[in-house]
């Protein structure tokens, strides 16, 4: 896994960069209306390598994503037939979002909720909420919700156990890279069976 050991210490590299919150921004907003890797992918070793800025880098992830939530939300409003549909296509999330469709007249924020703060395509959610025309504001409230609470938590996990992470994953990088791939596996299979 030498790509891997590569990637990770470029990131790390890049912690200390002028723009290293930019790009945690840019793959914030981008991850939650289109982009297939979380942000967590740089805000984890981003953290690890400068544990004094967690909270700043949680804080451009939560607001990043809620904005690219925002874009998601009018891409499902104004675009589903044109970006939306094709959007879902190509993650295969067509059936799912049929199925999260019907939901929303009862339980739309609990969804953006749970999409939020899990490994659940948050993607599904803005542009689900946008193409059933959940109401703009409890889309906005249940976004700053989950969102905050995800990257608040992952920053504070990571900034609480420093340098014993930090140790963990640069000793064990197979494993810690098994360990972030099945969460966002399970997550993806108990997406299928929950719904």
């Amino acid at each position: 896994m030498s790509f891997l050991r590569s990637l990770y210490d470029w990131t790390v590299s890049k912690a200390d960069h002028p723009h290293a919150a930019g790009w945690l921004g840019t793959i914030s907003f981008l991850e939650s209306a289109v982009f297939p890797i979380p942000p967590d992918a740089l805000l984890i070793p981003m953290t690890i390598a400068n544990r004094r800025k967690a909270w700043i880098y949680a804080l451009v992830c939560s607001v990043c994503s809620v904005l690219g939530g925002i874009a998601g939300y009018l891409i499902g409003l104004l675009f589903f037939d044109l970006v939306g549909q094709a959007i879902l296509s190509f993650y295969g999330l067509v059936e799912d979002f049929y199925y999260f469709a019907e939901q929303y007249n009862t339980y739309g924020a609990w969804i953006v909720f749970i999409a939020g703060v899990t490994p659940i395509p948050y993607k599904l959610a803005t542009i689900a909420s946008g193409a059933t025309h959940l109401d703009l504001g409890v889309f906005i409230a249940a976004s700053v919700a989950s969102r905050t609470i995800r990257y608040f938590a992952v920053a504070g996990l990571l900034y609480w156990t420093g340098p014993a992470i930090r140790q963990f994953v640069e000793t064990r990088m197979e494993l810690a890279f098994t360990l972030f791939v099945a969460v966002l596996v399970g997550g993806a299979v108990a997406l299928h069976y929950v719904v």
